[in-house]
């Protein structure tokens, strides 16, 4: 991992490039009274947030599963809608941890553990989850933070980010204490003003977007069983946002009179998702099945019917999940994660020409969908169409560019395909987003040497070897 001090250093550049930037056109001073601005600008937040997102990409375990992204980046946008933030660009990232946490960092970053699908009961009350931690980022709270502690010095408030980016991707809340003592007091945890207002505005939002006025308050009373249960090793949302009886109660009382007709709590899609995680946790596949067989035979519900057939897809039992699947597709005929789900059990199964011509089907209705497109390549990479499968995920890099996940999957395809230059240079700008600038440089030589007299594709890799070694440069001569 970089260490604090290059991390400083890597800020006081973007820093003082953006401040140069700024001199050589125009002042822009804040608005009258914006005293949040002055302190930290959103363009200086965003800087923070490239830095924090490095890090958590190279720390943190993430979560590799489309369907679950694409639903959640939905959600996100779809709820964001609602809410005042004013620069409307998440980077969303799922985190694979099963415990509850979800967090809001600079620059848009939204990071939500699996462990929030598991514990929320419903759709509205892990929207409330959501909402809230868009109010903090609509709030400005990070900023009103440094604006709190007077104080200017921006590397310092960087070093407060980096600690609480390692304290939110770990079970270990310590890590803060890389930190002054007053940020170690202070950053970690919003003050109960800025919880309580975070509380107020997500709530107001959250009633705006349709949703049931009770599920913040259920979402809490969920959070205060598991607080009590956990003992002394709470989770972490808890640590980072503090429950107490007072916010329970006021999230209550906030829905007192607000009619519940017509209101949404939940969806089917949020039961899939969440089925699909408690199916991914469950290590042994075997008690997959058991689990959900009970829970079958208890409640039939569609979410457990699609539970008990990733069960069985899982146990290699591909007749019984695809018969499973065909049932609910009955019913839900143009259901996206239903299908594509299907696609992936025929891959898993070798059907590669049914799972081919029903991808293509829907991909004709949701042209260019991220997770049927992530299940075409992989058809295609079974069937050997190497070029094709390559095509599908580089015309997704053209919209996700700043994916790791892509970039790997796109060097896993390379490779297969024995086009190893073209391996190596993914695998650089795979590194180059987790912010392991030296593993970088060393696929990009790799793949320099294996250009002979390809003029145009080894010009290209030295262009970017010099730019990487330029930024190293720059970032250690400070």
């Amino acid at each position: 991992m970089k260490n604090y001090l290059y991390i400083i250093c890597t800020f006081i550049l973007v820093h003082n490039a953006f401040s140069q930037e700024v001199s050589s056109k125009e002042i822009i001073l804040p608005e009258l009274g914006d005293r949040v601005s002055g302190a930290v600008s959103a363009a200086q937040e965003r800087a923070i947030g490239e830095i924090v997102l490095e890090q958590i990409y190279s720390q943190a375990p993430l979560i590799s599963d489309p369907l679950l992204f694409d639903y959640t980046e939905h959600l996100i946008y779809r709820l964001s809608e609602y809410s005042q933030v004013n620069d409307r660009y998440f980077n969303v990232l799922l985190i694979d941890d099963s415990s509850l946490n979800a967090f809001a960092a600079p620059g848009g970053i939204i990071g939500v553990n699996g462990g929030l699908f598991l514990n929320a009961d419903n759709e509205g009350q892990f929207a409330s989850v959501i909402a809230h931690e868009l109010a903090h980022l609509s709030q400005r709270h990070f900023a009103r933070n440094v604006l709190k502690s007077q104080d200017s010095n921006l590397a310092s408030a960087l070093v407060m980010v980096s600690s609480i980016a390692i304290a939110l991707i770990s079970n270990n809340p310590n890590a803060i204490s890389v930190g002054p003592a007053f940020l170690q007091q202070q950053n970690l945890r919003y003050s109960r003003l800025f919880e309580k207002e975070a509380d107020r505005v997500g709530f107001a939002n959250l009633v705006k977007a349709g949703y049931n006025p009770k599920s913040m308050g259920e979402m809490f009373e969920n959070m205060n069983d598991i607080r009590r249960l956990s003992g002394d090793l709470p989770p972490e949302f808890l640590l980072t946002h503090p429950l107490s009886s007072s916010r329970i109660s006021d999230a209550f009382n906030a829905a007192e009179g607000i009619s519940e007709e017509g209101k949404k709590s939940d969806s089917l899609e949020f039961g899939l998702m969440k089925a699909r995680l408690e199916v991914y946790y469950e290590k042994i596949p075997a008690n997959a099945l058991r689990s959900f067989q009970a829970k079958v035979n208890d409640n039939p519900s569609d979410a457990n019917i699609y539970g008990l057939a990733l069960a069985h897809e899982k146990n290699n039992n591909f007749d019984e999940s695809l018969s499973l699947l065909n049932n609910l597709i009955q019913k839900y005929p143009k259901n996206l994660v239903i299908n594509t789900t299907k696609v992936d059990v025929l891959l898993s199964n070798n059907e590669f020409s049914r799972a081919l011509i029903l991808v293509d089907r829907f991909l004709e209705i949701s042209p260019k969908n991220y997770p049927l497109s992530i299940s075409k390549s992989k058809v295609l990479l079974a069937m050997e169409r190497y070029f094709e499968s390559e095509e599908i995920i580089r015309d997704q890099l053209l919209r996700r560019n700043d994916d790791p996940e892509l970039w790997l999957l796109l060097s896993e395809i390379q490779r297969t395909s024995q086009n190893i230059i073209g391996y190596h240079q993914s695998r650089a700008e795979y590194f180059l987003l987790l912010g392991q600038d030296e593993q970088a440089l060393n696929q990009l030589e790799f793949a320099l040497q294996l250009t002979q007299n390809n003029f145009q594709v080894s010009e290209s890799i030295m262009n970017k070897i010099v730019e990487i070694k330029k930024d190293l440069s720059n970032s250690r001569g400070l």
